[in-house]
């Protein structure tokens, strides 16, 4: 193996490396993102619920109908 193969071999790994690092950054991102839209979404549906109905209502069933 001469040195310009070394050189090129080196110099491929270490951007395979860095593109290794960015896809990583950009997939951390995303799962970040995700997530948080995730819990906004679970706060949505709880404030939701608890919002539409008065208390009393769903404490009883009329089997008499």
């Amino acid at each position: 193996m001469d040195t310009l193969a070394i050189a090129a071999l080196a110099t491929e790994m270490s951007q395979a490396r860095t593109a290794n690092a960015v896809q990583l950054s950009v997939l951390k991102k995303a799962m970040d993102i995700g997530a948080e839209g995730a819990m906004q979404l679970v706060q949505a549906a709880v404030q939701a619920t608890q919002s539409v109905n008065p208390p009393h209502l769903g404490n009883s069933v009329d089997t008499f109908a």
